[in-house]
C-alpha cells in the first residue's frame, strides 16, 4: 500500500479520515488545511452529525494524535505541500479546488503520483477518468489515469440505480430529483449569494437547486438520456434521490424490487448498495456507509414502462467512505 494524504479537512475530509481509521484502511501520511489545528482536532473529535470519535484525539503544534498515531498537519494557505518529500502516492483533494485540470495538476507538479478529486470535475477534459466504486472502477488504468474524479455523493447514489435498471430493462429517458441536506456552500442567514435561491437561510427553507450528477452520469454513460435537479432541505445530513425513467422492457414493481435485492447481494455492489424492506424516515440512514439505499416500499411502476425508484444516502458518510476505499485501491494499483 502506498502513502495517502488528505488535503482539505472540512466535512468530507474529516469524515473520510474517520472512515479510513475506524475501518483500518490506512493512516494518512499527512493532513493539510488552512485552519487552526486545534479547531480542526475538536471538530474531528466532536461531530454534530455523528457524535464523539471513539478514540483519542489531540492536537500538537504541527501534528494530530489520533488513536495514539501521530499524523503530521501541514497548514498550507499559500502553497501546496511538497508531496514528493512526503512520499505521497495518492492525494485526496477535499477542497473543491481541483475540479479543473490545472487545479488537480498542481498536486502532480508537487510530486504526488495520483490525485483523487472529491467532487465532479468540470468536464471530461479536466480529469483523466470519472471512476465510481461498483460501477466502473475496474476501468482504472494506472498508466493513463493520474487525475481521478469520483463525482458527487448524488452521483454515487444514482449510479447503481441507473446501472441496474439500464442493464436489466433499458432506459429510454428519465428525470431524477434529489431531496438533499444543506451544505456549507449555503448560508445560515438571508444574504445575497451568487445563486439567487441560495440567498435564503439554509436551515429554514426548501431551496431548489441544480445538480451536477446528470452531467457526471453522462461522463460514464454518454448515451444516457437523463437529467435532474435538487431540493436543499433543512436537515444536516441524510438525503434521498427519486429516479423516474421510461424503460424499454415491460416490467412490474415486484420484478424491479427483486432486481435490487439481488444486486445488493452481488459481489460487485455488496457494501455499496443495500435495500430497506420497511418504512423509515431520513434519520434511519444517518451514518450509513452504503452509497445507495433503495427504499423498496417506495418503488412504483406505471403501465409497465414508467419506473420510479427512491434511494436514500448519507451524503457525507456514504460518499466519504467510498472516497477512502477508492484512495486505498488507487494506492495499491
Amino acid at each position: 500500500m502506498g502513502n495517502i494524504a488528505i488535503h482539505g479537512f472540512g466535512r468530507i475530509g474529516r469524515t473520510a479520515a474517520k472512515a479510513a481509521l475506524l475501518q483500518n484502511m490506512f493512516v494518512p501520511v499527512s493532513i493539510s488545511d488552512i485552519k487552526d489545528i486545534k479547531a480542526l482536532a475538536s471538530l474531528f473529535a466532536y461531530d454534530t452529525n455523528y457524535g464523539k470519535y471513539p478514540g483519542r484525539v489531540e492536537a500538537g503544534s504541527d501534528r494530530f494524535i489520533i488513536d495514539n498515531q501521530e499524523i503530521p498537519y501541514l497548514n498550507s494557505p499559500e502553497a501546496l505541500p511538497d508531496w514528493e518529500a512526503l512520499g505521497v502516492d495518492v492525494v485526496i483533494d477535499c477542497t473543491a479546488r481541483a475540479t479543473t485540470r490545472s487545479g488537480a495538476q498542481a498536486h502532480l507538479d508537487r510530486g504526488a503520483k495520483k490525485v483523487l478529486v472529491s467532487a465532479p470535475s468540470k468536464s471530461l477534459e479536466d480529469c483523466d477518468a470519472i471512476l465510481l466504486p461498483g460501477i466502473n472502477l475496474d476501468n482504472y488504468d494506472s498508466t493513463q489515469h493520474r487525475i481521478i474524479s469520483m463525482g458527487s455523493c448524488t452521483t454515487n447514489a444514482l449510479a447503481p440505480v441507473v446501472k441496474i435498471i439500464g442493464e436489466r430493462l433499458g432506459i429510454k429517458s428519465g428525470f431524477f430529483s434529489t431531496v438533499h441536506a444543506y451544505t456549507n456552500t449555503q448560508s445560515l442567514t438571508d444574504q445575497p449569494m451568487s445563486a439567487m435561491r441560495d440567498s435564503w437561510a439554509a436551515a429554514e427553507n426548501i431551496i431548489p437547486s441544480s445538480s451536477g450528477a446528470a452531467k457526471a452520469l453522462k461522463f460514464i454513460w454518454p448515451e444516457l438520456n437523463i437529467t435532474g435537479k435538487a431540493y436543499r432541505v433543512p436537515v444536516r445530513t441524510g438525503s434521498i434521490v427519486e429516479v423516474n425513467v421510461q424503460v424499454e422492457k415491460s416490467t412490474s414493481r415486484e420484478e424491479v424490487n427483486a432486481m435490487f435485492r439481488a444486486a445488493a447481494e452481488s459481489e460487485q455492489l455488496r457494501g455499496i448498495l443495500t435495500v430497506l424492506e420497511d418504512e423509515y424516515a431520513s434519520s434511519r440512514i444517518v451514518g450509513e456507509r452504503h452509497s445507495s439505499i433503495i427504499d423498496l416500499p417506495l418503488t412504483q411502476v406505471l403501465d409497465g414502462q414508467l419506473v420510479s425508484v427512491a434511494a436514500w444516502y448519507d451524503n457525507e458518510m456514504g460518499y466519504a467512505t467510498r472516497l477512502a476505499e477508492t484512495a486505498l485501491y488507487l494506492s495499491r494499483h
